[in-house]
């Protein structure tokens, strides 16, 4: 019998006619005394859960990210359906373009390290979207407290705009529908509501914790926050009041956050992924 990573853990189960297998790879494997064969039976990232994102338009998927690896998910069976290695890289943010054909992702290499970006869906100049061939806006934090929006094309990149508001480092950035409105969270506890056709703020967020993720309800009259106060809270886009608070973890932050389309259930990601189920008031 051969399993990936180490060996941590063995127990029996029932009437010790089966045994489990826990390995440093984030493993649980079964097996039969009587065929000593393995069988995978749940895996999970080995690191933290740096973001976490659903396809547009398809709830029954989920991506994340973390130490050495991007998985993609399948949401009514939790199970794990691609996985993407690239050894020694911390991956700190990951998106997926509107088309659902290309994963696009920041990485850490050395110092150089980005928390977040963000696609904006409108075809630049008239170019036509054929993945990352296309020229696309790009949003991207840069020196911690800005927000830089670029024009990117195959070879080409071309600074659009510079975001100016947050006192802290940028941790998560979102693009609404129809591409004029966008929302960033920050460590120094404020999301600032962005209008991206004139480049300046509509409206921010403050609250006693360190934000580390923000999304729109899938009805974009929401944003959805957590961070290291470990709650999820819904606010109100058009004043910034806060609406409802759900208690999203006992242990540790949130560091990624997303919700199905249909906005009957969010995501959260920590160092397990978790689902639950959005809770009315």
């Amino acid at each position: 019998m051969r399993v990936e990573g180490a060996v941590t853990s063995l127990t029996c189960r029932g009437r010790d006619d089966q045994f489990f297998i826990g390995t440093n790879k984030g493993q649980m494997h079964r097996s039969a005394y009587a065929t000593f064969k393995e069988e995978l039976v749940a895996v999970c990232h080995t690191g933290a859960v740096n973001d976490i994102v659903f396809p547009e338009g398809h709830s029954d998927l989920f991506v994340t990210c973390s130490t050495n690896d991007i998985r993609v998910w399948y949401t009514p069976e939790r199970l794990e359906r691609l996985r993407i290695t690239v050894p020694n890289v911390t991956c700190h943010a990951v998106e997926v373009m509107r088309d659902g054909m290309v994963i696009v992702s920041v990485e850490c290499r050395g110092e150089q390290t980005l928390q977040c970006l963000a696609l904006v869906g409108q075809d630049v100049q008239g170019v036509k979207d054929q993945g990352l061939k296309a020229e696309r806006i790009l949003l991207l934090p840069a020196q911690g407290k800005e927000v830089r929006i670029w024009n990117t094309g195959e070879k080409t990149q071309k600074l659009r705009e510079v975001l100016k508001e947050h006192r802290g480092a940028v941790s998560c950035i979102k693009i609404n529908k129809n591409d004029k409105e966008g929302v960033t969270a920050s460590l120094d506890g404020t999301c600032v509501i962005w209008d991206l056709v004139r480049y300046v703020r509509k409206q921010m967020i403050l609250d006693n914790t360190l934000f580390k993720c923000v999304c729109y309800h899938p009805g974009e009259y929401q944003i959805i926050t957590s961070g290291t106060d470990r709650k999820i809270v819904y606010w109100e886009v058009l004043d910034g009041s806060a609406i409802r608070e759900v208690q999203g973890s006992l242990s540790s932050s949130i560091n990624g956050l997303d919700i199905t389309s249909d906005g009957a259930s969010f995501v959260t990601g920590e160092c397990v992924v978790g689902a639950g189920e959005r809770r009315s008031y």
